[in-house]
């Protein structure tokens, strides 16, 4: 299990990747409720700029959390994103894995505060998304413990 203390300012981390499929895009479009046609009506896609159905963002998104190796980490909770960019398609095939840069640490009373940059990475080294992503984390020896 990975603590507060165990990151550091500088480390890198590259997940295990996974393949997008049209069954993903699918459930995700009836989960979520979003069938805008973009990723889900083969003809309209045909027809933009992209010219064949692409994942939803908030697909990929999700994806990428479920690769980064969480359940590894002493989390508290997920303190928050900012600078979110889909900088390019995630089409059905491709095969995306996350690589991140861990770029601050802060402590807090209770926890601490790991930030990190992510990118969503393809199969073709191409970054998809990118965002800044901060995770509330467990501290190795609670505050007060040693005076018990």
């Amino acid at each position: 299990m990975m603590y507060f203390e165990d990151f550091k300012v500088g480390d890198r981390i590259v997940t295990r990747a996974r393949t997008i499929t049209e069954a993903d895009i699918v459930n995700f479009a009836a989960f979520s409720g979003d069938w805008y046609p973009l990723h889900v009506d083969a003809e309209y896609a045909r027809g933009t700029v992209f010219g064949e159905r692409i994942a939803h963002g908030l697909l990929v998104l999700s994806a990428a959390s479920g690769l980064t190796p969480l359940y590894d980490w002493a989390i508290i909770a997920f303190y928050g994103m900012d600078k979110l960019r889909f900088l390019a398609p995630t089409k059905i095939g491709d095969t995306i894995h996350v690589e991140i840069e861990i770029t601050s640490c802060r402590r807090k009373d209770f926890g601490g505060v790991v930030t990190f940059q992510q990118s969503i990475v393809n199969q073709r080294s191409e970054t998809v998304a990118q965002a800044e992503v901060k995770i509330l984390m467990d501290l190795k020896e609670k505050p007060g413990a040693a005076d018990k």
